[in-house]
């Protein structure tokens, strides 16, 4: 193939997949500024890797694995960079600390307090609207695997947002 159908090609994939795939990035990392970039990065991950998605059985479903692991290790390195921070803290003289706690949760921090597996599963099916069948295949995962990990994740929403919040985000009836 040449360079400038090559280039043509990928350049069609980015103009239809782009925004899908930002906000994917967006939802697994609750991180508006940094959803761009991320799938940016992806892009460029896809790019040097374009003849293998070409020939994938799902080019797109590929993409959004491509994306999923790069929010998986931003994730992980927020993580990692959160309990540094509660260790400084930790060390700190300790002060009165006063904490209004709000009877409701924002959706972003409530699906940030879900393991990284049951948010991908969630919002892969609820808010991208993939079956199970496809949401297994981004993951790299069983439908068994899916399903399991999207009703956990299903419960806790629950447990944080409230049921009829909950079940609104997700589009389910208890």
């Amino acid at each position: 193939m040449a360079l400038d159908d090559k280039s043509a090609e990928f350049h069609d994939f980015f103009e239809r997949h782009h925004a899908e795939l930002a906000r994917l990035a967006r939802l697994l990392t609750g991180e508006a500024e940094t959803a761009d970039d991320l799938a940016a990065d992806a892009f460029v991950a896809l790019w040097h890797r374009w003849d293998r998605v070409l020939h994938a059985d799902h080019p797109v479903a590929y993409a959004r694995g491509v994306v999923t692991d790069m929010a998986r290790a931003r994730v992980r390195e927020l993580t990692r960079e959160r309990r540094r921070i509660r260790l400084l803290r930790a060390l700190r003289p300790r002060h009165a600390q006063s904490r209004g706690g709000g009877a409701v949760m924002d959706v972003p921090r409530a699906l940030a307090r879900l393991p990284f597996r049951r948010r991908a599963c969630v919002v892969l099916r609820h808010a991208l609207d993939l079956s199970e069948k496809d949401t297994a295949l981004v993951l790299g995962t069983s439908r068994g695997t899916v399903r399991s990990r999207t009703s956990k994740a299903v419960a806790e929403l629950q447990r944080l947002l409230g049921a009829q919040a909950a079940d609104e985000l997700t589009g389910t009836r208890n």
